[in-house]
């Protein structure tokens, strides 16, 4: 008997179609699973890391990591991702993605995906996605691409749809944070929903010091700054679908994010040999309303023609007080700004086959975007209408998988300034935007993939604003309403190779704008100006490789790297800069006696280069000692993370350097951290509820600079 079973078990694996052309891992996904029947259980080993043309996807609950760590922890070790020593997140070495959750954008995610990340449990997520090749479907925003977050739907390791409920409750206590949270899924016949909630705080201290020299007039002023911040927040999202009858489907999801940075300090001023102190707070609240509903209609039982029709809404009013509070002569400041979006979409997508193997998608959309922005100087509204028609043809011929789509966008702007200085402008332009994937799978574990797509970074309004900000009594930031959309080419080369022991990814990217938006600076009385142009052309040319090799049964070795070459230049500004930059995670996982679970992954960071200037390494170490309990059902892990020099701390120079001023910047964050992770699991195990992804993927979002990645994280702008 046991050894019909095997047979029989082979026999399901044997027999899967060899020719199918592009690897559809999600497809396999039941053969990579243990199959089990009765008292034999045959067991494959998982892909971690699956790479596609068009996409990577790191299989987070397939790390054993995952239930202990952080969603910003996971991103360390994905490839084609960089997290940095101030947790800033680049992808493809840059700050221009779009973050979705569950296939939808996420305006809270995108803006502030540090913060958000580090306190969000990995054991949230089932999969990141990083899509470097989005195609027509989606929006031609995000110069590289999109991070996709997918999130968990069930607590067990079931891949069947069962009638009852799973979940998981977790807490984290830490000396730099604490949180917990609730998440579950559940299935009652044709009624789906999952769901979760969270709660956090984290705390941490800061020391700044500045130095700038004025070329001009050979003024130099020093900064000195220890701050303290603290983050509470709270997350929380719901998912429910229902299948009308066999050809109709209805689903709809509602998620709502809210938190509140808050940092406090007593800077040192020295300017032209005066020495002044003051007092600092800032205050940044953020939240975010996010909701949607799908209707899918399937013209056949086959499923393969169907017609979605969809509707989003977005919300997201934020808060920011600073206050300066000086000794005389000199006056206090107090800054507030109240900005907020209102986002509207419509969309309809239709796929229908056309041959064999062929498949064309249609679609179009129309989104209504209001921002308004009050602070006592100015009151404005920027209104953005985006009209987009899409066709997209998909094809597999043997091992040959191909892609091609076309997509039109049209956008209309409008800014409006109620009161305060300022011009009103109108604006509205067309972007046709193409895509192009090619595949070719030589067996079932083995995948080359090439790909080209242009994609676009809309200038929000922070970028356009001429509102004059003084961060602090030496800096004065403002936008620039003449700029242009920035255009990114992209072209990527992908190899993918895998077995039950070893797995090997490899990606070759050759990205190039000529009209990139940068942040440039300039002295002018007495202050450094910081304000925006398409000045720059950048060149970004990266190697990026992942290995995964289970060494024997109880070890796992797993190296994610990356090595690029960036080329920046501005005739506008006669500046020019270049280098090489590498990142380098090197882990290892293994199994103890009495079956605890040890992680270690060491983190090298080598120097990073902008326009006008650079930015420097760190070096980091991670560790995670977990076990479960009660049958697999309570986890209990203690989790370190210490910088490798400086006392555990991370310290990292800063230096920009123009025809006016030269100034450098270093930052030391302690950051080792000591944290007592514990989660149970509870329920019927196996249950997944249908996962609802709407079909809108808006891409408008605002592009942020590094400089404001680094505010948004560190709470300092």
């Amino acid at each position: 008997m046991k050894k019909t079973i095997l047979s029989l078990s082979c026999a399901l694996w044997l027999s899967i179609p060899a020719a199918t052309a592009q690897v559809n891992l999600d497809s396999l996904d039941a053969v990579y699973d243990s199959l089990s029947i009765g008292e034999v259980s045959v067991t494959a080993a998982k892909p971690m890391v699956k790479m596609e043309a068009d996409k990577m996807t790191y299989d987070v609950a397939a790390d054993e990591e995952s239930k202990s760590a952080t969603v910003l922890d996971m991103l360390r070790k994905v490839p084609m991702v960089t997290v940095d020593g101030q947790d800033n997140i680049t992808v493809n070495g840059s700050s221009a993605f779009k973050v979705y959750v569950d296939g939808k954008p996420n305006p809270m995610f995108s803006q502030n995906a540090s913060q958000i990340f580090k306190m969000m449990p990995a054991a949230a997520v089932a999969k990141i996605e990083v899509i470097t090749n989005p195609g027509a479907k989606y929006d031609a925003e995000g110069a590289v691409g999109v991070l996709n977050i997918v999130l968990a739907k069930q607590a067990g390791g079931g891949s069947s749809q069962l009638n009852g409920t799973t979940g998981t409750v977790r807490a984290q206590v830490g000396n730099q944070r604490v949180g917990g949270g609730v998440w579950f899924s559940s299935q009652q016949g044709k009624l789906s929903a999952s769901g979760n909630a969270m709660a956090f705080h984290q705390w941490q201290k800061m020391e700044t010091t500045l130095d700038r020299e004025s070329f001009a007039d050979g003024g130099r002023s020093q900064y000195f700054q220890n701050s303290k911040q603290r983050v509470p927040g709270v997350m929380g999202n719901l998912s429910l679908s229902y299948d009308i009858d066999s050809l109709n489907v209805v689903s709809a999801a509602v998620s709502v994010t809210d938190f509140t940075a808050k940092m406090e300090s007593n800077p040192i001023v020295r300017q032209n040999q005066v020495e002044y102190t003051y007092f600092d707070r800032v205050k940044m609240k953020n939240t975010s309303f996010n909701a949607s509903a799908d209707w899918q209609h399937f013209f056949s039982p086959e499923r393969n023609r169907y017609l979605t029709l969809s509707y989003q809404l977005s919300y997201t009013p934020q808060k920011l007080i600073n206050e300066q509070h000086y000794e005389a002569p000199m006056p206090d400041i107090y800054l507030e700004n109240k900005p907020k979006s209102l986002e509207q979409t419509l969309q309809f997508d239709y796929t229908t086959p056309i041959a064999a193997n062929q498949t064309l998608n249609l679609g179009g959309k129309y989104i209504l975007r209001n921002n308004r922005s009050w602070s006592e100087a100015m009151e404005y509204h920027h209104g953005n209408d985006i009209a987009a028609a899409y066709a997209e043809h998909e094809a597999k011929f043997g091992k040959l998988a191909t892609k091609a789509g076309l997509r039109y966008e049209h956008t209309w702007q409008k800014v409006e300034y109620e009161r305060g200085a300022g011009t009103d402008f109108k604006s509205n332009y067309g972007n046709l935007v193409p895509s192009a994937s090619l595949s070719f799978s030589p067996s079932m574990t083995k995948n080359i993939g090439l790909t080209y797509n242009l994609r676009l970074s809309r200038p929000g309004i922070s970028y356009l604003n001429p509102y004059i900000d003084r961060h602090t009594p030496t800096v004065v930031t403002y936008g620039n309403p003449n700029l242009d959309v920035e255009k990114m080419h992209n072209i990527g080369l992908s190899y993918s190779s895998f077995s039950q022991k070893f797995m090997l990814n490899l990606g070759l990217r050759q990205s190039f704008t000529n009209n990139q938006i940068a942040m440039y600076g300039f002295i002018k009385d007495n202050l450094l100006n910081l304000t925006y142009g398409n000045v720059a052309k950048w060149r970004n040319t990266s190697l990026t490789a992942f290995v995964n090799w289970l060494a024997t049964k109880s070890t796992r070795l797993m190296l994610n790297g990356a090595l690029d070459y960036t080329d920046l230049r501005s005739s506008a500004l006669d500046m020019k800069n270049s280098g090489w930059h590498a990142n380098l995670m090197a882990g290892l996982q293994q199994t103890l006696p009495a079956d605890f679970k040890l992680g270690l992954n060491a983190i090298l960071n080598t120097k990073s280069y902008t326009l006008q200037g650079w930015m420097s390494g760190y070096e980091l170490l991670v560790a995670n000692l977990s076990k479960d309990f009660l049958d697999k059902r309570l986890n209990v892990a203690i989790i370190g993370i210490a910088g490798l020099h400086d006392r555990g701390a991370i310290s990292m120079d800063m230096y920009h350097k123009d025809r006016d001023h030269s100034q450098m910047q270093h930052i030391r964050v302690p950051v080792s951290q000591v944290m007592l992770n514990v989660s149970y699991t509870f329920g019927k195990q196996g249950v997944k509820a249908k996962e609802h992804k709407s079909r809108i993927s808006n891409d408008f979002m605002e592009k942020k600079s590094e400089q404001e990645q680094i505010g948004t994280a560190t709470g300092t702008m």
